[in-house]
């Protein structure tokens, strides 16, 4: 059974937190889904990962690709990614369902702590999955390093 982790943003953009992220979700060997909720925000993100460090590349596609079950990232809309992530880091509040979590190895939630909507969004979210079963963590950079501050 997987575990979600709640990354509350308060100091860096989804930009510069989220590479971070899927580099270390990568060095555990794992496909990842970035799941959103909007296509031109997925071809917004696209774009912020091609302009990284060449040095700090993540391979990744947008899916609707020919190559999409190839992907190690694959951002996508669906529920379900085409690359058969055992990671999924949804963002700007995409749908995470408790039945998942069991199966992946992790799921990431990451939203912006200086957007109210988003915030009250996360917290929903964490009600949900929490009286779901599932095992959960918060996180959050308020204090300029990342700290767990909340598991259940």
């Amino acid at each position: 059974m997987g575990a979600v982790y709640f990354y509350h943003l308060t100091r860096q953009p989804l930009e510069h937190t989220l590479p971070v992220l899927l580099d270390k979700a990568r060095q555990a060997g794992w496909k990842i889904a970035v799941r959103g909720s909007d296509p031109a925000r997925m071809d917004w993100l696209d774009e912020k990962l091609w302009q990284g460090p060449e040095e700090g590349f993540l391979p990744h596609g947008r899916a609707g690709g020919l190559h999409d079950a190839a992907q190690p990232i694959l951002l996508t809309t669906e529920a379900q990614a085409a690359n058969d992530a055992s990671c999924v880091m949804a963002v700007d509040g995409a749908a995470v369902d408790p039945d998942e979590i069991k199966k992946l190895d992790r799921v990431c939630i990451l939203f912006d702590g200086n957007d109210a909507e988003a915030v009250q969004h996360a917290r929903g979210q964490w009600k949900a999955l929490t009286g779901a079963g599932c095992s959960a963590q918060y996180w959050s950079e308020e204090s300029g390093r990342w700290e767990k501050k909340a598991e259940a």
